[in-house]
């Protein structure tokens, strides 16, 4: 039984399409290549682990493999198993035409399952985790015979975010899997993972894009942006797409500019400005630019601790950074302070929304709080 699709996928970014519906993956080809050997060696696992960054492409490689395996009929003697021989995959490429890759875009794929987070029946509000009870529902799906004896797949996006109950249902299914099963965990920090989950895994290993294979994948998505705005998205998301589409939808570019400018030239925070910024940011209707600003403010703080740790500047992502860091980012101490920052304005902001307090207080505190660390800095300089 394939699994419903919710009206909501809590893994995609509204406006771009999802990663069972493209097509193409860019700068992940030694991780698909690696799969293929496996394949094309007669030597695949039950269970491959997809690690990388958020937002590299391991959802999208997932999807691409559940394409291939599935279009693939081992009766037919086009599989690993057949009773003549196999086809010899070179691609994980699918026919534009192809029936089973409408399905999965369409989500009515019946031999394959996903297993996210769902929405609590009792409010209605999407899960922060994935649920024994969502992971209950594999067995019914693993428990019937695909219709016409061809590959199963699960994709597990993410793994993540599994408590421990629900990792450990998973965890049965991983040690005595039905025969022709595929399960495709995508994992963004594999260290929080089971250390039992971990190894009954392959490995594949997704590393962030580089700036070319980043704008193509933009490009691709169906972002407008001019070069200007594609290079800060770039620098920003760190390689991730996924990220630098939720900054695009959220026009996260312009947004770090207004951050590195309340800073100014690192002698203190614009006091005068601050409140206006903080209320643009706690409007009734704006909590993605909450979010955003918070995320982003958390992303300067670390590129002014790397660029003072290792006595290097990233390339500039808004006008004036480089000044800034020039200005606040010259020694280790500076490195210190600002990683200090970081680590208390995360656990600040992280229990502010958590209890629901005041949004525009929020930010305010957070400047309030780098004011601070300038202080600190400019004294030690002095």
């Amino acid at each position: 039984m394939a699994e419903e699709t919710p009206i909501a996928l809590p893994d995609a970014v509204p406006g771009f399409p999802h990663p069972s519906e493209t097509k193409q993956l860019f700068g992940q080809a030694d991780a698909e290549q690696r799969f293929l050997e496996a394949w094309q060696q007669d030597r695949l696992h039950h269970a491959w682990l997809l690690r990388g960054p958020y937002g590299v492409g391991k959802a999208t490689l997932a999807y691409r493999i559940a394409r291939a395996l599935i279009a693939t009929d081992p009766a037919a003697g086009d599989g690993l198993f057949g009773d003549s021989e196999p086809i010899t995959p070179n691609s994980l490429d699918r026919p534009a035409d192809c029936p089973v890759a409408a399905r999965i875009s369409a989500g009515s794929e019946p031999r394959l399952f996903v297993l996210r987070r769902s929405a609590n029946p009792n409010t209605g509000r999407m899960r922060g985790q994935i649920a024994i009870d969502d992971v209950r529902r594999l067995r019914e799906f693993l428990g019937l015979s695909a219709a016409d004896g061809g590959w199963r797949v699960i994709i597990v996006d993410s793994a993540d975010e599994m408590n421990r109950n629900s990792a450990n249902a998973l965890l049965k299914f991983l040690e005595e899997p039905p025969a022709l099963s595929m399960f495709l965990l995508v994992s963004h920090a594999p260290a929080s993972l089971l250390p039992t989950i971990r190894s009954r895994c392959r490995t594949l290993d997704l590393p962030p894009l580089s700036p070319e294979d980043h704008a193509w994948a933009l490009e691709a998505a169906g972002t407008e942006t001019t070069s200007d705005t594609a290079t800060t998205l770039s620098q920003l998301a760190a390689g991730s797409v996924g990220q630098a589409l939720r900054l695009a939808a959220a026009d996260g570019a312009d947004l770090y500019r207004q951050i590195v400018k309340l800073i100014g030239n690192g002698d203190r925070v614009d006091r005068t400005a601050l409140p206006s910024f903080a209320e643009s940011c706690a409007a009734r209707g704006q909590t993605d630019r909450f979010e955003m600003a918070v995320d982003l403010t958390q992303t300067l703080l670390a590129r002014l601790a790397r660029a003072a740790a290792t006595g290097q500047m990233p390339p500039e992502a808004a006008p004036g950074e480089h000044a800034l860091m020039q200005a606040v980012s010259s020694s280790q101490h500076a490195a210190h302070q600002w990683a200090d920052t970081l680590a208390t304005i995360s656990a600040t902001t992280r229990h502010a929304k958590a209890v629901n307090l005041d949004p525009g207080q929020t930010i305010v505190d957070m400047f309030l709080e780098l004011d601070s660390t300038l202080g600190r800095i400019r004294r030690a300089a002095a």
